[in-house]
């Protein structure tokens, strides 16, 4: 039987056991040729720490656990390096105690394996005390693994003034290594977050971000020709493209890539579910979108500069960066503009994400999860049978079932993107081609919901008429929008939404059959 190696950290435990190893040991090789200092961002579950644990056995001489991959006749086997590994990444820091309780516990099992007497009593001086001690009683340079280095901090995102404590004494154990670079040999960093240089590795100016660099793209995930590669007898039970489209399409920039954690659990139990979504709810995310009034029906194209896809700050928390770096948005293109600057697109990675989320918003926004799924199931009847006047009791009901407080601290109900967004969601948790601001000879349509050979044309307004004006559907049949689907759909529906943005309740739902 196959044996997955879902949530396993440890590359030792992983290749003594015949576990499944996509070989990613070239990468090994390639970080300490060409560099000495990196720091790498990717989502939670996407096996950053087991890639840590494979640098910690190569340079820990396990040349056995190599066989049959690129490092074992690629690597100086002769040579061993000291290795300090640190993760920040096991339980809940909640308050700066637990963070040095962390801190001690990591220097005492340092003390007790190496036999160091520390002669300091600050947590920074006795990191550094252990980097000179390796240094000079082995005669070799010093890695140092840091994993999950940013998780102290995103465990507290909610509480802004302790994140910012912990920050800053993070800040003070990292800078050890600013000052430590000839008992250096290799750094790596790794976690979910990209926090400025300033905020964390002040002085660590030579410190190479590799996440959006093209060559470190694939370190992390599986590439659809390791996939076909390594699992071709687990892909020959199933449909191939509908598990790339469930599961495929994270970017860095070049090439997409599965999330290993999604696509073991599949393989295990050959059943599409948002495995990787389920495993952390982004909460605190949703939160902060309701908060800056932020439609999701925005994420199906997102143009961000180099400074959306860069640093994430504790004092100024963007919500396309959050996203992006928390997995639920990726890079679908990169567009060079003038002198060099770059504009990214990013939207949702695959159908597990778009789905999940936007189903998820609904949840959060009705804060009642049975009453979002009967809607969900009647939604999936009303587009069978054709039934798009019953369609407005759905949203009306719906829009009526938004306690009056989630507005209390916000104007959302103002945008059009906020009531356009509630419908995007649900067409877009089932799952449906759904088409956002899609292009037509005379303007921008503002949603489209592809399905089963039917098209239904969507436009929003919000007005101060309590009755509406009528001006949406008008607007679809004024621009024809309709014409670009002609060809290749059965039956056509044209449908005005105009919302009331005093009782935040639809004012005109207005259908029509285009041809008739």
């Amino acid at each position: 039987m196959r044996k997955y190696p879902i949530g396993l950290q440890s590359f030792e435990s992983l290749r003594n056991d015949g576990y499944i190893y996509i070989d990613k040991t070239y990468f090994v090789k390639r970080l300490v040729d060409e560099g000495k200092y990196y720091f790498l961002s990717r989502p939670r579950r996407f096996g950053k720490s087991l890639f840590v644990d494979t640098l910690h056995c190569a340079f820990d001489g396990k040349r056995h656990l190599f066989k049959g991959l690129y490092l074992e006749d690629n690597w100086d086997w002769s040579r061993k390096n000291p290795v300090l590994k640190i993760s920040f990444g096991s339980g809940v820091h909640r308050s700066l105690e637990e963070l040095h309780q962390t801190m001690e516990a990591m220097l005492n099992r340092w003390a007790r394996i190496f036999g160091i007497t520390y002669s300091n009593e600050s947590i920074k001086d006795r990191f550094q005390e252990t980097i000179e001690f390796l240094f000079v009683g082995t005669g070799e340079q010093v890695v140092v693994l840091i994993d999950e280095y940013d998780k102290p901090i995103l465990d507290n995102i909610t509480k802004p003034e302790l994140a910012v404590e912990l920050r800053e004494e993070l800040k003070n154990f990292y800078s050890v290594l600013k000052d430590s670079d000839q008992y250096l040999k290799l750094v790596f960093i790794t976690g979910v977050s990209k926090f400025s240089k300033v905020s964390l590795f002040s002085g660590l100016n030579n410190l190479e971000d590799i996440t959006i660099n093209k060559k470190y793209s694939e370190i992390c995930g599986y590439t659809q020709e390791e996939l076909e590669r390594d699992f071709a007898a687990e892909l020959s039970k199933t449909d191939k493209n509908k598990v790339r489209d469930w599961y495929n399409g994270y970017s860095w920039g070049n090439g997409t890539v599965y999330n290993p954690f999604d696509i073991l659990l599949f393989f295990k139990s050959m059943t599409f579910r948002n495995y990787w979504f389920e495993s952390g709810t982004p909460s605190f995310l949703l939160k902060l979108m309701a908060q800056n009034g932020y439609p999701l029906i925005n994420l199906t194209e997102v143009e961000a500069g180099d400074e959306i896809v860069g640093s994430f700050e504790l004092e100024e928390i963007d919500v396309n960066t959050l996203l992006f770096q928390s997995g639920y948005l990726t890079i679908k293109r990169i567009d060079e503009m003038l002198d060099d600057a770059r504009t990214y697109v990013l939207s949702y990675p695959n159908k597990e994400v778009r789905m999940s989320l936007n189903n998820y918003l609904l949840v959060y926004v009705s804060r009642n999860a049975s009453a979002k799924e009967k809607n969900r199931i009647a939604l999936v009847k009303l587009l069978k049978s054709d039934d798009v006047a019953g369609m407005e009791s759905l949203f009306q009901s719906f829009f009526a079932s938004i306690p009056h407080d989630w507005f209390r601290k916000n104007n959302i109900a103002e945008y059009e993107g906020f009531y356009a967004s509630v419908f995007y969601a649900y067409f877009a948790a089932l799952g449906l081609d759904v088409r956002v601001e899609d292009s037509t000879g005379r303007g921008r349509l503002d949603m489209a919901v592809l399905f089963q050979g039917h098209c239904y044309i969507f436009e929003f307004k919000v007005v101060e008429d309590a009755e509406g004006s009528g001006s949406a559907l008008q607007q679809i049949k004024a621009r024809g929008y309709a014409d670009k689907y002609v060809a290749e759909m059965d039956r056509i529906y044209l449908i005005g939404v105009e919302f009331n943005k005093s009782d935040r309740s639809i004012a005109r739902f207005e259908s029509a059959v285009y041809g008739d």
